[in-house]
């Protein structure tokens, strides 16, 4: 299976196909590596599939290299774009740098700075996956009790640590107030006062982010994520799951993987 779709746009068949060449002759096999003869169809593709990155000629009739960026650039999964032209045109730049291309490379391309220039975008697009799926992991009340974080009592602060290296095993309240030298029922108070969630509630949602993390990132199965996040049983923790989520995990992995 390939691990990154490009995508080369350019009007003239030669230029086109010479850059395809060299492309599966430097991924050899990793990537696949498609092509668009006009602005047309590769908004055609984009639109259609997930495209990583994008290198596209700016000089193409009816539809530019701008025009497809200017109609791409909403999109959450829009491709790290490196842009080509055969001219050095400095108002064409300007524009590029404003519609965020990473690169632009002017004909005839060396094949040094065409590959170095797919490589960095294959790493911006990587990171832009990462920012996405973190982004969709985001528990409201989990973010509002950490970004109290900074704020909150030493005790605290040791017990969210102490928590978070455990949260495969069989944590509790007891446990945790004892590791921070607290009694259990001042433990408890002071947890809710200062993250604004009892530490039932946080010791949840934090291990279902972690579940829900898990999922978008890993083949691992359900049971053993399960197990991972520290539920004995795959059953409550599917139960539980469904109960935060809407959805069991499977159908959120595959929701979400459809996105």
């Amino acid at each position: 299976m390939h691990e990154k779709t490009i995508l080369v746009v350019d009007d003239e068949p030669r230029a086109r196909e010479g850059m395809k060449r060299l492309l599966e002759k430097w991924a050899s096999g990793k990537h696949r590596i498609i092509t668009a003869a006009n602005g047309q169809e590769a908004l055609d593709i984009l639109r259609q599939e997930r495209v990583h990155v994008l290198l596209t000629d700016i000089r193409m009739p009816e539809i530019t290299g701008l025009d497809v960026l200017e109609e791409m650039r909403e999109k959450d999964d829009s491709p790290a774009v490196i842009l080509i032209s055969a001219y050095p045109d400095f108002d064409y730049a300007q524009k590029a740098i404003s519609l965020g291309v990473l690169n632009y490379l002017l004909k005839p391309v060396k094949k040094s700075e065409l590959f170095e220039a797919v490589e960095k975008a294959i790493h911006v697009s990587e990171q832009k996956e990462r920012e996405r799926v973190m982004k969709q992991l985001i528990d409201d009340k989990l973010i509002d009790a950490l970004d109290r974080h900074p704020q909150t009592r030493e005790p605290i602060r040791e017990a969210i640590q102490f928590i978070d290296r455990h949260l495969k095993d069989d944590i509790s309240l007891k446990e945790v107030a004892e590791h921070v030298h607290l009694n259990p029922s001042y433990f408890s108070t002071l947890f809710k006062e200062q993250m604004k969630l009892t530490f039932s509630e946080y010791l949840t949602r934090r291990r279902m982010q972690r579940a829900k993390e898990l999922l978008m990132t890993t083949d691992m199965a359900v049971s053993e994520i399960a197990e991972e996040c520290g539920y004995k049983t795959a059953k409550y923790f599917i139960h539980l799951f469904k109960e935060m989520e809407g959805k069991t995990p499977s159908s959120y992995r595959k929701s979400q993987k459809e996105k």
